[in-house]
């Protein structure tokens, strides 16, 4: 005897119904779906935006024409490689998330897409332009602060035990406000 559980949705209201049934054998178990799986792995993970590094610093003063540096901090969180596993049925699926790329957005209608996870800038670098993830700006921000967008796309691959395998892309974002004057000489006649 096995009790069984029939859910009804007429549009207006979902019911169940329950009822004792008789059987021979017990009934089959529902299919584990390693997608399924993979996604709860991924929840699992706390993904977040860039943990966004810039130069000039938020606070600070860039100059038009001067390099900015845009980077992230490397950490499973905000680069990766993030790894979780998920299992049900008899089923193990462990995915894989890391960076593929992230996409500056910055202010002044200028996007720059980056493939590594930038270089911090150091005082030695001078006027050199970032060697991976760099920016100039050509006008001051005239309206106080460029608003800068930094979208990390996220690839997570999966892998479940039964030799299934599937990939999954999530974006996570984040945002700093840097402010660029301009420079000018003034001259005596």
């Amino acid at each position: 005897m096995y009790e069984e559980t029939c859910t009804f949705d007429n549009g207006l209201t979902e019911f169940a119904q329950v009822r004792n049934v008789w059987r021979a054998t017990p009934p089959a178990a529902a299919a584990v779906d390693p997608a399924v799986l993979a996604q709860q792995a991924l929840d699992k993970m706390l993904l977040r935006g860039p943990e966004i590094g810039i130069v000039p610093k938020p606070g600070g003063l860039g100059l038009v024409g001067m390099p900015v540096y845009m980077w992230t901090e490397r950490g499973p969180e905000t680069y990766g490689p993030n790894v979780a596993s998920a299992s049900a049925g008899g089923i193990t699926v462990t995915a894989t998330a890391k960076v593929r790329k992230i996409v500056w957005q910055m202010g002044d209608g200028k996007t720059v897409t980056c493939t590594t996870p930038g270089t911090p800038y150091k005082v030695s670098y001078g006027k050199k332009s970032s060697p991976d993830c760099g920016h100039r700006y050509s006008q001051p921000s005239l309206a106080g602060a460029y608003h800068v967008v930094a979208t990390s796309t996220w690839t997570v691959d999966w892998q479940a035990t039964t030799g299934q395998t599937g990939q999954i892309t999530q974006t996570r974002r984040s945002t700093v406000d840097i402010r660029v004057g301009e420079l000018q000489a003034v001259g005596s006649s």
